[in-house]
């Protein structure tokens, strides 16, 4: 599928929108490599005390201007959306569904508009819905990682991935891992969810996607693999 760059916010980063079908949820990709010096310029003035301490807290520079990117973006996305001033925005967490800690997906302060991010340095991927989404965007991981989780999936999932060559489980791995991950973040109980109860499948499209939601492949760089979800609008009576 291809990519063209996003016209619809104001160009402080070079964001690219992934075209997906449905065109719901709106998806960006941003690359730390290419922006995040920029970022990092930029930060003290937009983002929050604790969104610049959790970047500080990162020891490679690399996954700290990812993590800068990844926010500063978010807030440029959200302030487009809102029309709000990015630094003005408030970030605050839902209750997990699960316990009902502080944990549970990230919204707006006032709900106007749902959102997912994700980065895996140097790359994000940000999603914007009207409805709870989820987004993850991974690198392909090492053969060793993937004999490693693999056992952690669905049985038929397992069964996919065992029947495939060695060489080709990475990516396979990869793009039911970005699925999982999406859909447990649109959730809302993240990776604490349990990997193994739907099966969304290791090919090259996803399997059906559990009730209320649709589950779709994103475009990603060389070498990644990204998804989201979304939660479908319910139908009025």
């Amino acid at each position: 599928m291809p990519a063209t760059p996003i016209s619809t916010v104001p160009n402080v980063f070079s964001l690219t929108r992934s075209l997906i079908q449905p065109q719901t949820p709106s998806v960006w990709i941003a690359d730390a490599g290419r922006d995040g010096h920029r970022a990092r310029r930029l930060a003290s003035a937009v983002l929050h005390e604790d969104e610049l301490n959790r970047a500080a807290a990162f020891r490679r520079e690399e996954d700290r201007l990812t993590y800068l990117l990844a926010h500063l973006a978010l807030r440029q996305l959200l302030a487009s959306a809102t029309g709000r001033a990015p630094q003005a925005l408030r970030l605050v967490r839902d209750p997990c569904p699960r316990c009902g800690g502080p944990h549970g997906r990230p919204t707006l302060d006032d709900g106007a508009v749902h959102f997912s991010l994700s980065h895996s340095s140097p790359m994000v991927l940000l999603a914007l819905s009207p409805t709870p989404v989820g987004a993850d965007i991974e690198r392909l991981p090492a053969p060793e990682t993937v004999a490693e989780l693999t056992r952690m999936l669905h049985p038929r999932e397992v069964s996919e991935l065992e029947a495939l060559d060695v060489d080709a489980r990475p990516r396979a791995f990869a793009r039911v891992w970005t699925r999982k991950e999406a859909y447990l973040k649109g959730l809302g109980t993240g990776i604490a969810g349990d990997l193994s109860k739907d099966c969304l499948g290791t090919g090259a499209h996803p399997a059906q996607a559990p009730d209320g939601w649709s589950i779709t492949d994103v475009t990603a760089p060389d070498g990644f693999a990204a998804a989201v979800a979304t939660a479908k609008r319910k139908s009025k009576d």
